[in-house]
């Protein structure tokens, strides 16, 4: 295997090799080594900001009154062993002890829900106490077994010789009690909501379940491992797309997650079987999504934390950093001053992986995310039972300087398999301004069944289950700083002519959910005006609404 010498930061350029990659793959140039390098570098120059040497954590990068936080802190430590000067190992092993020691502390009664979690932070109280209940996601994340985890068992694998035989043996046992508790884990059951289709928890549980297995030679786990990997291949072989869509955050974490597989599971395994497929394949719908003009996969998204990806820091924007360079992919030069900037912490590992997963995406895909091929259409699925009562169908027209996509469904939540209105984006239309800025209008999430229809400059959406109180609620993006402040019509909205019909009455309202005021909250740190649609009163029509867009 190749390691990371102390010279630092060449270590791609010197080891001369793809770390681990087979030998079937050609070996792309140097230039995504530069690029993975480049990353690592500017990823671990904003964490150092971050480190607090005398506690052995990063501090809150939310800069929450100089707490501290642990996911961020265990990625820093993988970053740390990869870039391995001065005292850089010293600190890591200073790290990895004190998450193991909160995790001892925190979660070591193996009859509550959260046994083998990590702390969210260091400085929380005890978890379950009068003072401090136990909420999902809230005061304990038991996503935080498979970031942590995963983690842990890259550096087990990329940087052992760097580690103590004595922290080596804490890492796996904190791994083993990780493992036990993430199977307690069981969609519908106890707030939890684990199903196969929540893709990136799900695949990233396979992979340390069935990695701490054979590392310990404990059959049950590496078989539990193997059978939730045939439960999410088998999803993912009905249209070759993850359950979790075409989101700029959870694909890439799952695409991280599915690069342990390729890399560190042995072919006996499902996982070392079609980990490498499998991220051919995302890549393949991902690049066919993906409009290079205006550096942004486009809609429909499962899962967004923002509407424009040169605006919100994603960590499959990350990727393709490491594919194409930081100036062509959708990061701001300045990465940390983005929305969502947290993400950011995983560059590390994004970077320690690159040279590995890059070879296992199609040279087609790596075009396309440097030039846009032409206007095309998409036509796809995505199933997460059980929400779906049928496979979300997709379809998406990208032209040059202009995409809409929407998605057909019929769920049993509303907010799509994520229930989550502010994230589930099911009708998204993109367009290029003059100053190359780009425009948005989303559909709100409000109802739990859609029809889309897509056509060349033109939205169609109907709701099936609809009534006269229906409302199309539709996010419109602020306008370019040159563009007009002030938004009362579609008239104002820069750079798209929109033309609108159907069942709705054509009388619509225009508010503003800013930063600092207007009628409502920003969602996902985004301003934006709120244009909303109601139908006649007493209607008795199926709720329906065209859209005519045209760039102006």
């Amino acid at each position: 295997m190749c390691r990371y010498s102390n010279l630092g930061l060449l270590w791609f350029a010197l080891q001369g090799c793809v770390l681990g990659a087979p030998s079937t793959h050609r070996k792309r140039d140097n230039t995504t080594e530069d690029y993975s390098r480049n990353l690592l570098e500017e990823s671990m120059n904003w964490l150092d900001m971050f480190y607090d040497e005398s506690a052995g954590y990063l501090y809150s990068l939310d800069s929450s009154a100089l707490t501290h936080e642990t996911r961020a802190s265990a990625w820093y430590s993988a970053g740390l062993l990869a870039r391995n000067a001065g005292d850089d190992a010293e600190q890591a092993s200073k790290i990895i002890s004190n998450i193991i020691e909160g995790q001892r502390w925190q979660f070591s009664n193996v009859s509550e829900q959260w046994y083998g979690d990590y702390q969210v932070y260091p400085e929380e109280p005890t978890v379950g106490t009068a003072q401090y209940p136990a909420k999902i996601y809230n005061s304990w994340d038991p996503n935080w077994r498979g970031f942590v985890g995963t983690t842990f068992v890259l550096i087990l694998e990329e940087f052992k010789d760097l580690l103590s035989p004595e922290l080596e043996a804490l890492m796996v046992e904190s791994l083993k009690n990780t493992t036990i508790g993430d199977s307690y884990r069981v969609g519908g059951v106890d707030d939890d909501n684990l199903y196969p289709a929540y893709s990136n928890p799900f695949i990233m549980r396979a992979f340390v379940s069935g990695w701490v297995g054979r590392r310990i030679s404990d059959a049950n786990m590496t078989a539990a491992g193997e059978h939730d990997a045939k439960q999410i291949v088998e999803l993912f072989n009905r249209a070759n797309t993850l359950s979790e869509f075409n989101s700029g955050t959870y694909a890439g974490v799952s695409l991280y997650a599915l690069t342990l597989w390729a890399k560190y599971m042995p072919e006996s395994s499902i996982m070392g079987q079609n980990g490498g497929r499998m991220i051919k394949e995302t890549w393949n719908s991902l690049g066919s999504l993906y409009n290079a003009n205006l550096k942004n996969v486009a809609g429909p998204w499962d899962r967004a934390y923002g509407f424009d990806m040169q605006r919100y820091l994603s960590i499959l924007a990350l990727q393709i950093w490491t594919l194409v360079g930081k100036e062509n992919a959708p990061v701001n030069s300045k990465p940390y001053v983005m929305g969502h900037k947290n993400d950011f912490a995983i560059g590390p590992l994004i970077a320690i992986l690159a040279p590995f997963h890059n070879e296992l995406v199609s040279n087609s895909t790596v075009s396309s995310l440097l030039d846009f091929p032409g206007t095309h259409n998409v036509t796809t699925s995505a199933f997460s039972p059980p929400y779906d009562t049928y496979p979300r169908n997709i379809s998406t027209w990208l032209s040059p300087n202009f995409t809409i996509g929407a998605v057909t469904f019929s769920e049993n939540v509303i907010g799509g398999p994520s229930i989550n209105p502010k994230q589930f984006n099911p009708a998204v239309v993109q367009w290029a301004r003059k100053d190359g800025t780009v425009g948005f209008i989303t559909l709100y999430a409000q109802v739990p069944a859609l029809e889309g229809k897509v056509e060349p400059n033109s939205l169609e959406l109907t709701y099936p289950k609809g009534n006269s109180s229906s409302t199309f609620v539709f996010l419109v993006g602020t306008n370019s700083k040159d563009g007009k402040r002030d938004v009362s019509s579609w008239d104002d909205v820069e750079g798209l002519e929109v033309v609108v019909d159907g069942t709705v009455d054509p009388e619509y309202e225009v508010t503003f959910n800013g930063l600092v005021g207007g009628a409502g909250d920003v969602i996902n740190e985004f301003e934006f005006w709120n244009f909303t649609y109601s139908m006649p009163q007493n209607s008795e029509e199926k709720p329906s609404i065209r859209l005519h867009l045209e760039l102006s």
